[in-house]
């Protein structure tokens, strides 16, 4: 049972700006692969939505790791995974 990924702008635009950072900061390639990896942790999302670590503060928001740096912050309605940060 696959969910649907919906991104908020919020998500858009620091991903942007992350990935811009690593380019910068350690090069094209590091970058890439860094994009690679957010990629395969929203397929995994896709696939088992509820395999990330549940909010103390709020019982609606998830988290999974995308590095060790790094959280992809979610939340599960209906058929639909929203990305919020």
């Amino acid at each position: 049972m696959v969910y649907t990924i919906v991104f908020k702008q919020r998500f858009k635009s620091k991903l942007e700006k992350v990935l811009l950072y690593v380019e910068n900061e350690f090069g094209l390639l590091v970058s890439q692969k860094f994009a690679q990896q957010i990629a395969r942790k929203l397929t995994t999302l896709e696939q088992q939505p509820f395999i990330g670590r549940r909010s103390a503060t709020f019982k609606n928001i998830r988290s999974i790791a995308a590095s060790r740096q790094n959280c992809i912050y979610y939340r599960v309605e209906k058929r639909k995974i929203i990305i919020l940060n």
